[in-house]
């Protein structure tokens, strides 16, 4: 399956919601208000969110005077555009010249997170980078044990310590290692949760202390993984996220399972956070580079 394909299937439940989009263009007319206030009430049930899908309205009312729009096919091209436009808020590509470089995985339990971490070493692998996964959550049971099959899965080398170690220790150790060892990307997996959020945060903001003081230099992408499936609620995690981490960027996995698809423009319109990959199945290669032109024609195809 292709690219375009596996985001067309991811995008089914979503673009459910917006069938009704296709119906609403066939009474479209520059000056009928019942038409605009549908197409914003349908885009908020796709999730879109109210801010963004007030913006998204209130562009194409501009268009339609600016262009004279007189059809309702060309008020369609008109929301594809606006809303393609919208999703390029930054590169969608990860930054990683130098050697090493990191990725800083963050994001709550449950999300996904260590699945992302292998199915992306697995990718960095085929792109023949020597990849190290640091088993940085040391408070959730299992999560070495988990991050070690995707290791042994993709190829990667692992650095881990025992549960309930200090996780800016094995970031320290995996940093040594990876310089030791040569590797091109150490891709660090981090704890959902601690006994609250600002223990959380303290130990990320540790551990990007570290970072910052062993590789001053290293080119260093923090990616939260966000769980399309909880909508406007992902948008609240990023928002703290963001606050406390520096995020590069977003990783929205389970894309597959959700009609709530339209969080990505809620993502990018009110964090100005670029989407970098998509989770469309549970497959190794289902992990998918994110592009606004693929992700907008899927939805509305």
């Amino acid at each position: 399956m292709g690219f375009f394909d596996k985001i067309f299937s991811g995008l089914t439940k979503t673009r459910r919601n917006l069938e009704e989009l296709e119906e609403i263009f066939q009474d479209y007319a520059p000056d009928n208000e019942d038409f605009y206030e549908e197409l914003e009430e349908l885009l908020v049930m796709a999730d879109v969110g109210a801010a963004t899908a007030e913006n998204v309205v209130k562009g194409l009312r501009k268009m339609t005077w600016e262009r004279r729009f007189r059809h309702g096919d060309e008020a369609r091209a008109g929301l594809v555009e606006l809303l393609t436009k919208l999703l390029n808020v930054g590169d969608t590509g990860l930054k990683l010249d130098t050697k090493p470089s990191v990725i800083l995985m963050v994001g709550v339990n449950g999300v996904g997170k260590t699945t992302t971490i292998g199915k992306l070493a697995h990718q960095l692998k085929e792109q023949g980078k020597k990849v190290l996964l640091c088993a940085g959550d040391t408070f959730r049971a299992a999560a070495a044990e988990q991050l070690g099959i995707w290791a042994e899965r993709s190829g990667a080398d692992i650095v881990r310590h025992e549960e309930g170690s200090d996780p800016a220790a094995v970031v320290y150790d995996s940093i040594c290692a990876a310089k030791a060892r040569g590797a091109d990307v150490v891709i660090i997996d981090t704890a959902g949760r601690l006994h609250n959020k600002q223990n959380l945060m303290n130990e990320l903001n540790k551990i990007r202390r570290i970072i910052d003081r062993e590789l001053p230099q290293a080119d260093v992408e923090t990616l939260m993984v966000l769980d399309a499936t909880t909508g406007q609620n992902g948008l609240i995690q990023a928002k703290q996220f963001l606050e406390t981490s520096g995020l590069t960027g977003i990783v929205l996995t389970k894309l597959d399972g959700t009609a709530k698809g339209g969080i990505v423009f809620a993502i990018a319109n009110e964090l100005k956070l670029p989407v970098k990959y998509v989770g469309v199945g549970e497959g190794m290669d289902d992990l998918i580079p994110f592009d606004a032109t693929n992700f907008v024609e899927a939805l509305f195809k």
